[in-house]
């Protein structure tokens, strides 16, 4: 069997980074959860001018070395700047983001001046040179990188896109992936299920995993085991997609045409994944588009799309700042068992105790076929592949689901 790094590295090795000649350029409103493709250099600085942080009192520390007790010279307030000559051993009253007088070292917040009866302001001793200051280019700098290409456009760089006065973005096309399943026991949702029957769920659920990936879905639908219009579909949906996804028809033992239809109309690998759940994976090239082939079980399915489906998306998408979900350390609240020879995901729920250390333990069955369980659960915990049953008390790596399953 292959180990699961092993294929990763291999399907990210064939794969390409989309063409940034057929880059589209979206308003701001447009473009959220997009892929940037190209770098955003800032053309100005922010703040554009040196400004204060605070409302109260802009100083001049040379005039506080002779008296701590000054006149006002005037008011400064945001978008309405000082602009009086300003005379020694006088301050001027300012307000946040306001721009800051020239020749002024310091801001004083107005907590803590007194304001005396005949309007003078009386200052503390100890004032810091720059406190309370923003100066110019202290956030962004002009000529800067502020977003790199392949970063996704979201509610938070898209408003730094927009401080900065850029109201179009350079983005990547949105991936195109058809989905079917494959099966004559799989019925659609909503209708009655005869004996021996159920429900196409996998199709579904790939579904909404790629609507949380912001790809153009193409459904096609469930094809029965027939050679003619198995090969028809898969031509068609190559056709019109980058990505093609099937769910069953990956096993050994199952249905001999779909290997022969997908040689027909590519080249595509036929695997064994040292991994538990989803065992069976297929992944290729065809004629047109990349294939990646699930197995038939829900568990299996959802495990292997996230494992080995969302970084293949996230590199056909142009999304090069993706990282593999996060391993962290935990400590076993009960046992679990564990077979030697492939890389387990048991389904689990984690929490820190009042040690401030994180526990974990398995919740539900962990068959392939019983997908219940992933309501219940927040990570995988993930066993090596060479290790046992695991003790209550030993340690494990839990690896915590990110927003593709939460």
């Amino acid at each position: 069997m292959l180990p699961l790094e092993q294929a990763l590295t291999q399907m990210l090795a064939m794969l390409p980074t989309p063409d940034c000649a057929q880059a589209e350029q979206l308003p701001l409103q447009h473009a959220v959860n997009r892929i940037c493709a190209e770098d955003i250099i800032s053309p100005l600085n922010v703040p554009s001018f040196d400004n204060s942080a605070m409302d109260g009192y802009a100083v001049r520390l040379a005039d506080l070395a002779q008296n701590l007790t000054l006149t006002v010279a005037g008011k400064s307030f945001a978008g309405a700047p000082f602009d009086r000559e300003w005379q020694t051993q006088s301050t001027v009253r300012i307000m946040t983001g306001a721009m800051l007088p020239a020749g002024a070292d310091a801001v004083v917040m107005q907590e803590d001046v007194i304001v005396n009866e005949d309007g003078t302001v009386t200052f503390p001793e100890k004032i810091k040179a720059g406190q309370n200051i923003r100066y110019i280019g202290e956030d962004v700098k002009q000529g800067e990188v502020v977003l790199n290409k392949g970063s996704v456009l979201n509610a938070v760089s898209l408003p730094l896109l927009a401080s900065l006065g850029i109201d179009k973005v350079k983005v990547f096309p949105r991936l195109k992936v058809a989905v079917l399943s494959t099966g004559d026991e799989l019925v659609p949702v909503g209708q009655a299920l005869k004996e021996g029957q159920i429900y196409d769920t996998n199709r579904f659920t790939i579904q909404l995993l790629l609507e949380k990936l912001n790809c153009e879905i193409l459904d096609f639908g469930l094809l029965p085991d027939n050679e003619q219009e198995f090969e028809k579909a898969f031509i068609e949906a190559q056709q019109q997609a980058d990505l093609v996804i099937t769910s069953g028809g990956v096993s050994v033992g199952e249905a001999d045409f779909t290997k022969k239809v997908l040689e027909k109309v590519g080249q595509v690998n036929f695997w064994k994944i040292a991994m538990k759940p989803g065992k069976p994976f297929a992944f290729g090239r065809l004629k047109n588009a990349w294939f990646c082939g699930l197995p038939g079980n829900p568990v299996s399915a959802l495990a292997t799309f996230y494992q080995l489906v969302q970084p293949v998306i996230a590199k056909l998408s142009g999304y090069s700042q993706w990282k593999a979900p996060q391993r962290l350390a935990a400590i076993a609240v009960t046992k679990m068992k564990k077979a030697p020879g492939r890389l387990d995901f048991q389904r689990g729920f984690y929490q820190v105790n009042a040690q401030g250390q994180i526990e974990v333990q398995p919740v539900g069955f962990q068959g392939s076929h019983l997908f219940s369980s992933f309501v219940k659960n927040n990570c995988f915990i993930v066993l090596e592949r060479e290790r046992g049953n695991v003790e209550a008390g030993e340690t494990v790596t839990i690896e915590p689901f990110n927003h593709l399953m939460s």
